[in-house]
């Protein structure tokens, strides 16, 4: 039955992720569908972050919906860069349309690493949450460095 459901939500993410690339009318929709991914993927990855480093109080029912949902989101911002993406009001370094593969691979460890901190964060136990926050902190940074402007 878990087989099952895996493939069920496989299926329904791959059915949701193919045809957001043509469901842009024009690049800035792209961009700014990215943007607004990034940014919630951001908001509740910030939120489990700031815990671990205690900056907030813990919380461990926020900290595992947070990383819930920040792994979630990692999975959606990569379909809106697209060709002729790379113009108008974004941060995004030609790097990403150069280097596709490299892109891809950064995007791919970020989805990863927000994978493992919702799994950390299911736990409750701070020391994990806090080795999977600088995991994926060190992702997002590799990333940023490389393909982002600043």
């Amino acid at each position: 039955m878990k087989i099952f459901a895996c493939a069920a939500v496989a299926a329904s993410l791959l059915t949701l992720a193919a045809p957001a690339s043509a469901q842009f009318a024009k690049p800035e929709d792209a961009i700014k569908y990215r943007k607004n991914a990034l940014f919630v993927m951001q908001q509740n990855f910030g939120r489990v972050s700031s815990m671990a480093s205690g900056r907030t109080p813990f919380d461990a029912k926020v900290a595992a919906e947070s990383a819930e949902t920040a792994a979630y989101m990692s999975k959606l911002p990569w379909a809106g860069f697209m060709a002729d993406t790379d113009k108008g009001e974004t941060r995004a370094k030609p790097e990403i349309w150069k280097e596709p593969v490299k892109f891809k691979e950064a995007s791919d460890k970020t989805q990863a690493e927000m994978s493992k901190l919702a799994a950390a964060s299911k736990t409750g136990n701070i020391d994990q949450i806090k080795t999977a926050v600088a995991a994926v902190g060190g992702s997002c940074k590799a990333c940023h460095d490389a393909f982002r402007k600043e």
